[in-house]
This record gives C-alpha cells, structure tokens and sequence, in this order.
C-alpha cells in the first residue's frame, strides 16, 4: 500500500514536471534556431525619421569580418546596436575583435555611437525586438523602451 502511494505521487510529480516544462513562451522560430545556425535578420529602425537609414550598411560591413558569421543590427536615433556571433575557431580573440569592430565602425560612421557586443543575449534580444517590430506587436514607444532596456543589458555584462 505504501509503496503504491509513493509510486502515483511520484509519477504525479513527473506529469506536473513535464507540464510545466511544455508550458514556457513560444519564441519564434528564427529566435530559437539563433543559436544552431545563422539568422541573418534583417536591420531594424526605430527612428522617427526613416530616411537615410545606415543599418544595413553597417551590417554589411560588420559581416566582412571572417571571424563573424552573423549580426543583429538595431539603429535608434543615435544610437545602433551590432549584436554579433563570431565563428568558433575566433572565440579566444572576442575581445580583441569587438574593439577592433568598434574602431572600424566609429571611423566610418562618426555620426553615430555604437553599441557593440558579441554575448549570445545581447543578440537574441535584438532577434526578439526585430520580429516584435516586423509583426508590429509592438509600438514605436514600447520598442524605444526595450532598445534602452537592452543597451542598459550590455552596460551590465560589461
């Protein structure tokens, strides 16, 4: 009797376990393959003026990098973010990388400040953004807000 109490509490606990485990947030499907392979997403604006719009340029230029195999390019007002994902065989020259990208990218572009970051989070985020604003689930207001909220997401990991 004891031991049949303890197996159906125990296989109760597997099912609330798994239920629990099957109910997170469905990301879509490029956020959650960004990981296994690469993305490419597209750059994002969240200006108010929509002219002369540099993002994919400096996403072009960020992927002549051969030490890159994909970006995340999120331009703001001033600001623009370059999330990226360096090949295996360059992780031990990350920082050496991204502070070349900076310098590069500064020299190039001095208009604007960049905002560069090779951490796996900073990059999801940016794919979450972008698809936020390409489905238009979000608001020009909202999606200011989360661009702030991940440029505050990289001061803090540095």
């Amino acid at each position: 009797m004891m031991k049949n109490s303890l197996l159906i509490k125990t296989w109760l606990l597997i099912i609330v376990l798994l239920m629990i485990g099957c109910s997170h947030e469905q990301d879509s499907k490029e956020s959650r393959l960004s990981l296994m392979k690469t993305t490419q997403p597209a750059p994002v604006k969240i200006r108010e003026q929509q002219n002369r719009s540099i993002s994919k340029q400096v996403k072009n230029e960020v992927l002549q990098n051969e030490a890159i195999y994909d970006a995340a390019v999120i331009e703001g007002d001033k600001k623009v973010l370059v999330a990226y994902k360096v090949k295996h065989f360059y992780r031990f020259k990350m920082k050496k990388i991204e502070k070349n990208l900076q310098k590069q990218l500064n020299h190039q572009f001095p208009n604007k400040k960049f905002i560069v970051s090779s951490d796996y989070k900073i990059f999801l985020e940016s794919v979450r953004l972008k698809e936020a604003i390409t489905d238009q689930t979000i608001s020009q207001k909202e999606a200011k807000k989360r661009f702030n909220e991940i440029i505050k997401l990289t001061d803090e990991i540095t």
